[in-house]
This record gives C-alpha cells, sequence and structure tokens, in this order.
C-alpha cells in the first residue's frame, strides 16, 4: 500500500453549506363541517396505482445500495474472534459484501447460509505455482471455491488473485506470474461444472499508474512505463470476461509520506482549494486518484471498464495522523460520497468500495509504518472504535459490536519498581517489543505520552498478553511483574487480550504450556520422593 499521485499544493476553496426552510401553519379554527370521504372511481384509483409506482420507481435511485460498501476482514493477529460470533456482527450491522485476503475454511463455513458477497484471496505467495501448472489452479477451485456454490452455501462473486502484484517494492517479484495464473484460475472457475459464475480478479495498487511532474493533474494520468504493456494485457483479459479492475487508493498514504501534502485534501470535506484539471474540479484527493485510473484505462481504450475499489481506509493508531477523529472524518465522508451518486469529475454515478478494514490486526509487519496494525473500524476485540454510518444517510447509529467476547483474566504485567538493576532495562524492552506490538508508543501515537516506566510497562504488558499470560512471561529477570491493577492512563490502553482464538492459533505455546505444568508436576512429586 505505497502510493500515489503527484498532486499540486492546493489553496484553500470554498465550502456551501446547505439551509433547511421550515413552513409552519398556525392553527385553524377546530369547529369545522366534518367533510365526507370523496368516492373515487376505479379508473381514478388505477390511475394513482400507477402514479404511485411510477414514484416508486423514480426515487430508487436516492436510496443507498448497500452492496456497494464491503469490508476487508484480515486475520494477521495473533488472537481471532470467533468466525461465527464476526460473521454474526457483520449481519447486525448490515454489511452484505465482504474481501478476504486469503481462503478460510473456519471463515467460510461461518458465511455458509448468510448470503454475504465474498471476495476470496489468493496470496502473492502462491501465484507462481498457479501461473506454471493449471492443474494446480483447478484444484484450488475445486477444494476452495466450488465446493460452496449450492442452495444455502456461500456466495462467492470474484476471486482476487494475488494483491497488489506490480507493487514497485516488490521489484518485479510477481510480474512474470500474474497474468498467467489469472488465465488458469479464471479458466478453472469457467470449467467448474457448477452454477455459479465467477470472476476473477486483481487487486493493484494505485502505484501503477501515475501522472507526470511536468503535468500532476489526473487527465495527464497512465500506466506506469515499465508495467504499462503487461497492465494492458490483464486489463484485456478482465475486460473480456467482464470482471472488474481492482484498485488500492490510500489518501492517509499520501499524507503519511510527505510533509508537504495539503492535509485537507486527504478528506471529502476539507477546505483545501480544489485541483483543477481543465473543466474537472477536484476537492479531494481520492476522486484526484481514482479519475487518475480513469484516464488511463480511457488511453488504453478502455474507458467503459468497470472499476472497484478494493480498499480504502484510514488507521486509528501508529502515525500522528493516524487517529480516530481523522478515521471517522474519512471513512464517513468516504461512504457518504461513494453512495451518493455524484462519483468523481471523470465518471458519475456510485462507487463500489471496500473499507479497509475490519479489525485490527497485530500482527502484520510494521515496515510501511506503526499504522499497519490500526487500520481496523473495530478494536481486536470487535468493539467499534467509532460511530459509523455504513448506509451513508447520516443515520445517528452507532455499530453493533461483536458479542459474548471472552476475555483472559483481568491482569497485566508492569514494571517491578522494586528491582534494583535496570541496567537491562532498555534490552528487555526491545525484546518485549520485538515480539509484541509496542506501536501505540510511537511518535504521534496514543501511547506516546508515557513516561519512561510508563513505556516499559507498556512494553511488558504487550509481550505478557500476547503469550497468553503465562507467568514465566512476566519475569525479564526480575524487572516486571504481575498485578490485578489496570495500569491504563486516559487515551492509553493497556489491553488484555481475548481468551479464545488463542488456542487456535497458538496451540504450540499452549501445548507447551501444558508440557511445563506437568513436568512440575513431576518435579514436585520427585522432590517428594527424596
Amino acid at each position: 500500500m505505497i502510493q500515489y499521485l503527484h498532486l499540486p499544493k492546493p489553496n484553500h476553496c470554498f465550502c456551501s453549506q446547505s439551509s433547511f426552510l421550515i413552513l409552519s401553519e398556525s392553527k385553524k379554527d377546530s369547529k369545522r363541517t366534518p367533510l365526507k370521504k370523496p368516492k373515487m372511481s376505479p379508473k381514478r384509483m388505477l390511475d394513482c396505482r400507477y402514479l404511485l409506482v411510477l414514484l416508486f420507481l423514480a426515487l430508487m435511485p436516492l436510496v443507498p445500495n448497500g452492496n456497494l460498501v464491503g469490508v476487508n476482514w484480515g486475520t494477521m493477529a495473533t488472537h481471532q474472534l470467533h468466525p461465527n460470533k464476526v460473521v454474526n456482527m457483520l449481519r447486525d450491522n448490515g454489511v452484505d459484501k465482504l474481501k478476504l485476503f486469503e481462503y478460510n475454511e473456519g471463515i467460510m463455513t461461518a458465511l455458509t447460509g448468510t448470503d454475504i458477497e465474498v471476495m476470496v484471496g489468493i496470496p502473492n505467495s502462491m501465484l507462481k505455482e498457479m501461473s506454471e501448472d493449471p492443474a494446480a489452479a483447478a484444484s484450488y477451485v475445486y477444494n476452495n471455491i466450488s465446493g460452496y456454490c449450492y442452495d444455502g452455501g456461500v456466495n462467492i462473486k470474484y476471486i482476487a488473485v494475488g494483491n497488489e502484484p506490480f507493487l514497485q517494492t516488490y521489484n518485479g517479484t510477481y510480474l512474470p506470474y500474474t497474468l498467467p495464473a489469472l488465465k488458469n484460475i479464471q479458466k478453472a472457475l469457467d470449467e467448474s461444472g457448477v452454477k455459479c459464475h465467477y470472476k476473477a480478479t486483481v487487486p493493484f495498487n494505485a502505484d501503477i499508474y501515475n501522472s507526470p511532474e511536468s503535468n500532476p493533474v489526473p487527465s495527464a494520468g497512465d500506466f506506469r512505463p515499465e508495467v504499462k504493456d503487461l497492465a494492458i494485457e490483464i486489463i484485456q483479459f478482465l475486460y473480456l470476461h467482464e470482471a472488474p479492475f481492482t484498485v488500492n487508493i490510500y489518501p492517509f498514504l499520501s499524507l503519511y509520506g510527505n510533509d508537504y501534502f495539503p492535509v485537507e485534501f486527504a478528506f471529502f470535506d476539507g477546505a483545501s482549494k480544489p485541483l483543477r484539471d481543465g473543466t474537472n474540479v477536484y476537492r479531494n484527493a481520492f476522486d484526484a486518484n481514482l479519475d487518475t485510473l480513469i484516464y488511463a484505462l480511457s488511453k488504453a481504450g478502455f474507458s467503459d471498464m468497470e472499476v472497484i475499489v478494493g480498499e480504502v481506509g484510514w488507521p486509528t493508531d501508529g502515525d500522528k495522523n493516524a487517529n480516530i477523529q481523522n478515521a471517522k472524518r474519512f471513512n464517513q465522508g468516504l461512504i457518504k460520497h461513494a453512495l451518493s451518486g455524484t462519483g468523481t469529475p471523470a465518471r458519475k454515478g456510485k462507487i463500489e468500495v471496500y473499507l479497509f478494514s475490519l479489525l485490527d490486526e497485530n500482527a502484520k509487519s510494521i515496515e510501511p509504518g506503526g499504522f499497519e496494525r490500526h487500520w481496523g473500524i473495530f478494536e481486536f476485540d470487535g468493539k467499534p472504535k467509532y460511530e459509523l454510518d455504513l448506509t451513508g444517510l447520516e443515520v445517528d447509529k452507532g455499530l453493533a459490536p461483536v458479542e459474548d467476547v471472552k476475555y483472559q483474566q483481568k491482569r497485566w504485567c508492569v514494571l517491578n519498581t522494586q528491582a534494583t538493576d535496570m541496567g537491562e532495562l532498555p534490552k528487555s524492552i526491545d525484546y518485549a517489543c520485538s515480539l509484541s506490538d509496542c506501536t501505540a508508543l510511537g511518535y504521534g501515537s496514543s501511547c506516546n505520552h508515557l513516561t519512561a516506566e510508563g513505556n516499559a510497562s507498556y512494553a511488558f504488558n504487550m509481550y505478557y498478553q500476547v503469550n497468553n499470560q503465562h507467568f514465566w512471561d512476566c519475569d525479564f529477570s526480575g524487572l516486571a511483574t504481575v498485578t490485578d491493577e489496570n495500569p491504563s492512563e486516559e487515551g492509553c490502553q493497556f489491553p488484555v487480550m481475548i481468551a479464545y482464538g488463542s488456542s487456535m492459533l497458538l496451540h504450540g505455546g499452549d501445548l507447551l504450556d501444558v508440557s511445563l505444568r506437568l513436568v512440575g508436576v513431576f518435579v514436585v512429586l520427585f522432590s517428594f520422593l527424596l
């Protein structure tokens, strides 16, 4: 998810507000002669019914289509919620479109019978095999996709072949495999012999296209020269099979990577001066980025290509611009804009988007930045971070949480202030953070204000919680101790991990725990014998 579009520094723009006129009527004399109910002829009644039908049809476009806003569900977390509970939460919130980064049997089982539309991802690590062996692609489809095609099965619509395989930081690793893998997967889908109609697509990063620095406007957009020919081949294949072009767009990353990027231009209600591109006016980075793609597609001869935004969102921690206020502002503005039907200057209509992401993932790589673990609109335990109206109707309704979540015991690991030798403290903190998640301690993050003692306690606790509160994981040569007093401060939470999922994901650790306990029992028994 590395971006993005070169844009000039905008100035301030005008913002318009709507005013509403409220009409009131004075009270009339209540002593009126009762009116008789008029009779209506059958022909007149029929005409009225026709008018009602026409009125309903006319108003239909004004109703947001829930199918246009989906969510990405990533699973790179040390402790995961039960899939059934997450799926129930999705249904409680009216989410009926879901994107998975890879096949997960537990999640697919939970989705069975729900009618939630699903896009199943194939990881980049599988592209080489899929590209070189059609039988491997057929086997993948048979084992993971077509078996769910039955009444009451899973509503799979798309197969995502890879994820951002042309990303510049991959240095061309997946370029030779993407198109052959796409062809083999689509062939396997077509020949699966089931009634369901699947479409394969490729989620691209927005760095596959850009505008030249000499003319940084959307209409000058085109595909990167080094991948242009291959990209057009893929687009031709997608177009032939009536599959969409999928792109991931992150205005946050434009802001993260450029201190001179106008902050307000990243949002949909910002006060930056608009970017003018001929007769087109751009008031936010999302539209400018998406239209850069639209123009690139048009230059390649695919002006009517269907486009899906496969990932878009805003993190809540791990950077100075990553916080709940900005995330709510961006995501709510995005949903309202996507469902409004205004579209972009170059393409009108509603925009199909998948929010990134559903839940925080504390095991993601932080090489791009600490924010990578904080994209969720829900916390790791399924609690909503902020109110978000997924309908775009500005309904004042909060998100429903995951229900009946089980937690580990309410205990924390903190710095032992009675310790006499603090010489190993820096190394101990580094060790704890390297094997857990200390991104909240970073510059501009939610726990950046803690004292040195608080930093140590936070690091020790994260290590302790990730390792399922084993007593030996809160020692650090006497520097740490367990407490039942919550050390959380305002704006900085010391979490307690969920109980379910750790046994599923960290079964090796649990096995070790049980084994060591058994060893301890035998040691005690042996000591008595002596």
